[in-house]
């Protein structure tokens, strides 16, 4: 079966850090670009990092760029997401996908950061 399922998220202090993990099966990520979007209350979902196949090149929003760091794991068929420097506007809830042939959506995970 086909899935993706994001993990890691939590309540964090501003300043703090996070590392998120999608697990996918049924396919496998180094065949495919991966991306990381997010999505607010009340706001549309946005992308804000993207790895390549084999995690060759990566790219990022200017929203997220120095703060975020994309990564892949073949052998555990694994993308990451470590996000630094937690902004309260970081608060989200984040989800991983294929950037093209995208899948159905997963539950994502909630990101929240506030003091």
């Amino acid at each position: 079966q086909v899935q993706l399922v994001e993990s890691g998220g939590g309540l964090v202090q501003p300043g703090g850090s996070l590392r998120l993990s999608c697990a996918a099966s049924g396919f496998t990520i180094s065949s495919y670009v991966m991306s990381w979007y997010r999505q607010a209350p009340g706001k549309e979902r946005e992308l804000v990092a993207t790895i390549t196949r084999a995690g060759g090149n990566t790219g990022y929003a200017d929203s997220v760029k120095g703060r975020f760091t994309i990564s892949g794991d073949t052998a555990k068929n694994t993308v990451y997401l470590q996000i630094n420097s937690l902004k309260p506007e970081d608060t989200a809830v984040y989800y991983c996908n294929r950037r093209y042939r995208t899948l159905n959506w997963g539950q994502g995970t909630q990101v929240t950061v506030s003091s």
